[in-house]
């Protein structure tokens, strides 16, 4: 009979603990360690005080608490990491207005490549950016073919600003070579 008492005092405190951490809802945070560890401290406290006080019948000696199975506890999860950084945005390309009427609404100007100076017909109101069109290749991880054609002048065709490139170098007398 004192067995049977002492198994219950053991044995129940133990495997209703198991049991509430089994049946713990799992859509929230996993439960921490020191609750557990809490949970493992008085389900221990209550077995010994409960089987050091009963004897042995037969015996006349003190029971000795047996040793409580160690709680399962689930692994802790990691807490959740932010976000990542919001990704870089970059500024939108300067739209160039090659728009025309006539000849003299264009002119040669710098718009730039991933290589540096690249001259271009466009109109004369329009805004360039070399420097942002570097910065985007950059960015970009691009790259282009270094070197620039030897244009002449412009022309107005159709409506639009086109590039007329020099018969002869101006500078050697020869026929342009991209630079």
């Amino acid at each position: 009979m004192a067995r049977r008492t002492l198994f219950r005092a053991l044995f129940l405190p133990v495997s209703l603990a198991l049991l509430a951490a089994c049946t713990a809802p799992t859509s929230g945070p996993a439960p921490t360690a020191p609750r557990a560890a809490q949970a493992e401290a008085d389900a221990q406290e209550a077995a010994p005080a409960a089987a050091t006080s009963r004897t042995r019948a037969d015996s006349g000696a003190t029971a000795t608490p047996a040793a409580a199975p160690a709680a399962a506890t689930p692994p802790v999860k990691p807490p959740r990491m932010s976000d990542p950084l919001p990704p870089e945005v970059l500024p939108a390309p300067v739209e160039l207005d090659r728009s025309c009427r006539t000849d003299a609404d264009c002119t040669v100007k710098n718009v730039g490549n991933c290589c540096g100076y690249y001259p271009s017909c466009v109109n004369v109101d329009s805004p360039t950016d070399p420097e942002g069109v570097q910065a985007q290749c950059a960015r970009r991880g691009m790259a282009s073919v270094c070197g620039h054609p030897v244009l002449e002048g412009c022309a107005c065709v159709r409506g639009r600003c086109e590039d007329r490139p020099a018969m002869v170098d101006p500078v050697s007398g020869e026929a342009p070579v991209d630079r």
